[in-house]
């Protein structure tokens, strides 16, 4: 993304939908200034100890939401930063990613960079690397359904072009990044479904759940040892101006 920039000023920065990740490569930008929202109160306490006192006067972390019109109201920002913000929002207002973009537009003053990830659960690949790619997605998904959780709701490249044009956005440039899953995502996705698992008021669908868990876990493993890893899918990174 800084080679996309390339020599512009980054001037004000928004980081919509703020986590650890996006934090870190935003203090590593020479900003003038910055704002960080998340939804999460949770959230926004890791990446405040994150930024710990590299965080200056002039920044800020928001804990708020996208549906509310009041959010950042009148404000406006040189380069906006919307990491995996479209996946996320189906926890805090689903069904109203149709809507983010023209909420996101008049903060946008110059550039929009938007990352998303191609979604990999609804379909069904034949290749092995795909297949357990597939099956970890809907395994922990299942798990959070169980759990009376919302998983995230992915949106491919295509819709996204088209939701940011509609939006009064121009398209500068569209990447896809191939990707190469390792052993941090397959338990950190795992992860999740033990976490989810404890939450099952049904004792005896949990003993089970939890053996399935343990099996693709050590399956994929093996595979991500023996081959390298589990290339499948990719990313996808969208520059965009006010048209």
């Amino acid at each position: 993304m800084t080679a996309l920039h390339g020599h512009r000023p980054w001037g004000a920065v928004l980081d919509a939908g703020t986590g650890r990740s996006s934090m870190r490569w935003l203090l590593g930008l020479d900003t003038e200034r910055w704002t960080a929202v998340t939804g999460s109160q949770a959230m926004a306490d890791n990446t405040r100890r994150e930024a710990g006192e590299r965080m200056r006067p002039q920044d800020r972390l928001v804990v708020g939401n996208w549906i509310d019109p009041e959010l950042l109201a009148g404000e406006r920002y040189d380069t906006v930063l919307a990491d995996y913000l479209l996946g996320a929002i189906e926890g805090f207002a689903p069904y109203w990613q149709d809507r983010l973009f023209e909420r996101l537009r008049p903060l946008v003053g110059r550039r929009l960079y938007v990352l998303g990830l191609e979604p990999y659960v609804p379909r069904l690949p034949t290749d092995a690397d795909g297949r357990l790619v597939n099956e970890i997605g809907r395994l922990r998904d299942a798990c959070l359904l169980l759990a009376e959780d919302r998983p995230y709701r992915e949106y491919p490249l295509d819709w996204t072009l088209r939701h940011l044009e509609r939006a009064g956005f121009r398209i500068v440039d569209a990447e896809a990044i191939p990707i190469r899953y390792g052993e941090r995502f397959v338990h950190s996705q795992l992860d999740m479904c033990v976490q989810a698992a404890g939450k099952l008021r049904d004792r005896r669908l949990a003993a089970p759940l939890l053996a399935h868990v343990a099996d693709l876990r050590a399956r994929a493993l093996a595979h991500v040892a023996r081959e390298g890893g589990l290339r499948h899918g990719h990313d996808y990174i969208v520059t965009a101006e006010p048209a």
